[in-house]
């Protein structure tokens, strides 16, 4: 199998997490020699807002308002571990990567550069009822009602036109996958369609 890309999108709570690394072990065990590289801006963003710099503290005002880190910062999380880690020949999964429409036709660019020919987008669905609901569920500290409404909010007005632009876009192969079923079923659903199964 040649190099191929994963791109997990979809509203926060919807399982992206979970569902890459069900599909990490997956491709790790069908392809034992091949490298995966793993890409997770949340937890990146999460980490830089510990800092002191101008940068870090702007960024983390961004954060505690509830708002979309701009594309830069956002960019900058996903293309340095690409930079300093990717070989040639390793399976990339990006996860909750771009927020952003502009992001997107950045993170474009990546896959000419590299020579990936096969980009898979798993969108994975779930209504904002649903999403509120895990949400508060989960309880982590940046997960209160108000927190949610906000990031419920930037998901339509930001990152559906980054999903429009996958799901019209005839290089990359769109999945749209229902996310109110088990787990299971989800990564079950997810293997078939990617011809893993």
């Amino acid at each position: 199998m040649k190099p191929q890309a994963y791109i997990f999108i979809g509203r926060s709570g919807c399982g992206k997490g979970t569902q890459v690394k069900l599909l990490d072990e997956a491709l790790r065990r069908a392809e034992p020699s091949r490298d995966i590289i793993y890409v997770q801006t949340g937890q990146g963003f999460r980490d830089f807002i510990k800092g002191d710099t101008f940068t870090q503290k702007k960024a983390r005002e961004i954060y505690e308002a509830g708002g979309l880190q701009p594309e830069f910062l956002a960019v900058q999380m996903w293309e340095k571990p690409l930079i300093e880690k990717y070989k040639g020949g390793e399976h990339i999964i990006f996860d909750g990567t771009p927020r952003k429409f502009h992001e997107a036709g950045v993170l474009d660019s990546v896959f000419g550069f590299y020579g990936i020919e096969t980009m898979w987008v798993l969108n994975i669905d779930i209504s904002p009822e649903e999403s509120m609901k895990r949400l508060l569920l989960r309880k982590r500290f940046d997960d209160d009602t108000e927190e949610i409404k906000k990031r419920l909010a930037w998901y339509e007005t930001d990152v559906a036109p980054a999903v429009e632009y996958y799901r019209t876009n005839p290089r990359y192969h769109f999945l749209k996958i229902d996310g109110e079923r088990s787990i299971e079923d989800i990564h079950q659903d997810i293997m078939s369609r990617l011809g893993l199964s």
